[in-house]
């Protein structure tokens, strides 16, 4: 089985070269194949056959009622039920969260924050902002030595890394103004598991195991999360006591329990003993929003992602505008010319997006005039059609800014309200620690935060003074949960973790069903590539390439990563010929599952 890594712990192998390449001059996209074309191989639409993906084969499950599909299969099961028991897709959404938070514990969270995107069926489309915060005494150089050095660790590995977590907020926001159950309901099953355990899998132990050594170093973490001090093993029963006791304050309590109650004081009490910022005023002080969804069209489908912080919607959207006039379909799935103009509109979308994005409470975001068709032709402009554009030369295209890991699920109900969330506490665990006997792991969101500009962070992503760290700030983020509707209908439901590279994977997964004809079992086992301008490499999992196309490419100035994985596709896909509701589990995560009924 191949192994699966989050891209916050993606092992990278280095892969490169750079030569001159020919390749057909043109002005303007090319109405039919080229030369070039032929060289990449026949022109297809669905994955070529010799793509070697070395995947675990996962079956594509098909459903008419309702679909649930996440990272861990007790939680999809969780929101199955509820949507059969009449809930909608908001109720069975908020159950599979406080369900992760149990049994997917390095991703899903009530210790962290995240977006949660909605398509109603009355046809209004809803982003939610649960996104932590800033603590309010935090600092842009907090981060920094006193010469002015980032810290290595400081911000992922101790309290100085903690935002205030915004998960119980949000949920209940989101449940109170558009589920039909109550709280209490729909965490009562949260409650079950982590009261009388459940059986670990093989890929639950897989991910625990990332942090063996994390854990040992924290008793009360290695109360819960070691046997004994050693790891657990498959076949054996997790139980969380303390992590129960926390939901059912939350269940009685609600937000009340979690950000003016014994939970919070217990949070700013271990941040003051190790020597954090946070306090029961940033507790008090903490509040979600309600906001206008990014919205953009793609060859006659509509597309609804995350606005600021997140980074998703806006660079995935400007991405495929300047795509959008190239024939992706004809030129086939990773050949040379489609590599190429994709790789080369994210370089200059993440530009964008490093430069220019942070959170609309303190910058004034131009997301109108980097979506305008007008700057994707600027972009588009000047790219170079024979060879990659060195990152060294692409900067923010709008000029000098002015002041002024995680875990997706989605869910669709019989009714045809459509929910995407990814939520996260970012790195595998967080910073590693849980405050007292809370039961559940804090976030290193801080991380998110430009410490220094120009200096990378644990993604690699070279950021600028937009995102600097200031109290009550959000983080940028590149979480994406994306709803795509064709002719106001539902199509597809999508999202992913794993840091910077979320937005590629993300925008693949779409790019694979609506361009190059695949159902969503093909979309998701298909292998994937990432640029983020910053380090100048395409990411390119196992099988990516041809091997001619990866000559063509390096031989076009490319310098190619190979990764063992990126991301975790949670997708649902409305099949349009049958209606039918279509799913699978990624198979990078195999402890997750697509169900429905």
């Amino acid at each position: 089985m191949r192994k699966f890594l989050l891209a916050a712990t993606l092992i990278l192998l280095m892969g490169g070269g750079c030569a001159s390449c020919a390749f057909a001059d043109q002005s303007a996209p090319p109405s039919a194949p080229s030369a070039q074309a032929a060289q990449d191989g026949p022109i297809q639409s669905k994955l070529p056959d010799d793509v070697e993906r070395n995947l675990p084969d996962e079956p594509l499950v098909a459903a008419q009622h309702g679909m649930v599909v996440s990272a861990q299969h007790l939680a999809t099961r969780i929101g199955v039920d509820i949507l059969k028991q009449g809930g909608n897709a908001v109720d069975a959404a908020v159950a599979v969260g406080y369900a992760l938070a149990v049994v997917h514990p390095c991703c899903g969270n009530i210790g962290g924050g995240g977006f949660m995107t909605i398509h109603l069926a009355d046809g209004k489309n809803l982003f939610l902002d649960f996104r932590e915060k800033a603590p309010l005494a935090a600092t842009p150089e907090m981060m920094q030595s006193a010469a002015g050095k980032v810290v290595k660790g400081r911000s992922t590995k101790t309290y100085l890394g903690v935002g205030v977590p915004g998960t119980v907020m949000g949920f209940d926001e989101a449940l109170k103004k558009y589920g039909t159950m109550k709280l209490q309901q729909v965490i009562a099953p949260a409650i079950k598991l982590a009261k009388d355990g459940y059986v670990l899998q093989p890929g639950d132990v897989h991910i625990l195991d990332t942090s063996t050594d994390f854990f040992k170093q924290y008793p009360n973490v290695a109360l819960t999360f070691l046997d004994n001090g050693q790891p657990w093993k498959a076949g054996q029963v997790l139980k969380q006591p303390q992590l129960a006791a926390t939901l059912e304050l939350i269940a009685k309590n609600g937000t009340r329990a979690f950000y003016e109650g014994p939970i919070a004081a217990a949070v700013v009490k271990a941040s003051e003993a190790n020597g954090g910022l946070l306090t029961l005023q940033d507790f008090k002080a903490y509040t979600v929003q309600w906001e206008r969804p990014i919205e953009c069209g793609y060859h006659g489908y509509t597309i609804y992602s995350a606005p600021p912080p997140s980074s998703g919607g806006t660079t995935i959207c400007e991405t495929l505008q300047i795509i959008a006039p190239y024939p992706f379909a004809e030129w086939g799935f990773h050949s040379t010319r489609s590599t190429h103009y994709f790789v080369e509109a994210e370089r200059r979308a993440f530009a964008d997006r490093n430069t220019y994005l942070g959170d609309p409470a303190f910058v004034d975001n131009p997301v109108t005039r980097l979506l305008s068709a007008e700057h994707a032709a600027e972009l588009r402009a000047s790219i170079k059609p024979d060879a990659a554009t060195p990152s060294s030369e692409v900067q923010g295209s709008l000029g000098p800014y002015q002041a002024t890991n995680t875990t997706h699920y989605s869910v669709v109900d019989d009714a045809g309200n459509a929910v995407a969330v990814t939520y996260t506490v970012n790195s595998y665990f967080g910073i590693k620690q849980i405050a007292g006997g809370t039961g559940f792991f804090l976030n290193n969101e801080m991380d998110d935060f430009t410490s220094k500009p120009g200096v990378p962070n644990q993604f690699g992503l070279v950021q600028g003074k937009a995102n600097q760290i200031e109290p009550g700030k959000r983080p940028l983020s590149s979480m994406s949960p994306t709803i795509v509707l064709k002719n106001g209908r539902l199509r597809m439901v999508t999202g992913s973790p794993g840091g910077s590279t979320i937005i590629s994977t993300t925008m693949e997964s779409i790019l694979n069903v609506v361009e190059h004809d695949m159902d969503v079992k093909q979309a998701i086992d298909a292998p994937r590539i990432h640029m983020q301008w910053w380090p100048d490499e395409i990411f390119a999992e196992p099988g990516a390439f041809t091997p001619t196309v990866q000559s063509a490419l390096e031989a076009m100035g490319y310098k190619i990563r190979d990764v063992h994985s990126m991301g975790d596709i949670a997708a649902i896909v409305v099949n349009p010929e049958t209606g039918m509701l279509e799913s699978v589990n990624d198979p990078r995560y195999p402890a997750g599952s697509a169900a429905g009924y």
